[in-house]
């Protein structure tokens, strides 16, 4: 979270409390799981949990990269845990989610990205809760569309992928990840039968125009579902705060985004991308 300024009022958060929250919290924890809404200190955090939802972060809480604007712990990671796949699908029985998010760090250590781990992950999922939709927001896996493939095969309602910034911006806060990868990332997902989503985050100093080329570039890859939401600085460490964008900003956008032609458009301040996700299924 941004230090030493003041958020502005329309970024007010729901408290991280309630029954629901604390069902949610006690389940990660004695199933030994790990969550995106902690790891990455996720602002809907009390909201989603109330609602009974999470984004459920495999193959470990310590990310290979160490991007200027992401809260999750970079270092050495420990080697996948061949029980999670399993302690993840029954907590979602026990949850009873309609739909599940599943996301992860990036695994760089690993021959495949962990695209392996991935899939077996989904089938476990499937397995366990067949009636349960599934939305994979998955890391770039160095653009290996053999990688990439190994998700598609799972057949996942929504792959998500992030491209997080503008191409200008992108060298400044993103470690490894390239602009033009995470294109052909989602390229690569509709290309070959997936349902492709992405998202990115304003107050990081990019300017209008860089805003509608960036909606372009992903529309251009037949993606047609996206977020945009308000950067917040997760620590001292991280990447400052150059402006935060007001919601009528936000309105402009989102029309910008729907006169482009994408299908779904989640673009507010606290608009993350698994924000409302069970709502981006296409029917």
């Amino acid at each position: 979270m941004q230090r030493g300024r003041r958020l502005p009022g329309w970024l007010k958060m729901q408290r991280a409390s309630g029954e629901n929250y604390s069902v949610v919290r006690r389940l990660v924890r004695s199933n030994n799981l790990h969550t995106i809404c902690t790891s990455g200190n996720c602002p809907n955090i009390g909201e989603c949990w109330n609602a009974g939802t999470a984004t459920f972060l495999i193959l470990g809480d310590i990310c290979t990269r160490a991007c200027k604007f992401c809260a999750t712990a970079t270092g050495k990671p420990f080697p996948p845990d061949r029980g999670e796949p399993a302690r993840l699908a029954e907590t979602v029985k026990i949850l009873n989610l309609r739909h599940c998010v599943i996301t992860s760090v990036d695994r760089d250590d690993l021959s495949d990205g962990g695209a392996s781990f991935w899939a077996e992950t989904i089938r476990e999922i499937r397995k366990v809760n067949p009636d349960t939709t599934i939305e994979t927001l998955i890391p770039d896996f160095d653009g290996k569309p053999e990688n990439i493939q190994k998700i598609i095969d799972e057949s996942p309602e929504v792959i998500s992928h992030n491209i997080e910034t503008v191409r200008r911006l992108t060298p400044l806060i993103r470690t490894k990840a390239k602009y033009q990868t995470s294109l052909d990332v989602l390229r690569c997902i509709e290309q070959r039968g997936g349902n492709s989503k992405s998202g990115f985050m304003l107050g990081l100093g990019e300017e209008n125009g860089e805003v509608e080329e960036t909606m372009k570039d992903i529309f251009n890859t037949g993606c047609r579902i996206l977020t945009v939401g308000q950067y917040l600085q997760p620590g001292g460490k991280h990447m400052e705060v150059v402006s935060y964008v007001p919601p009528e900003k936000f309105g402009e956008y989102r029309k910008m985004a729907l006169d482009f032609g994408f299908d779904i458009v989640e673009c507010s301040p606290l608009v993350r991308s698994s924000y409302h996700a069970e709502k981006h299924l296409r029917t």
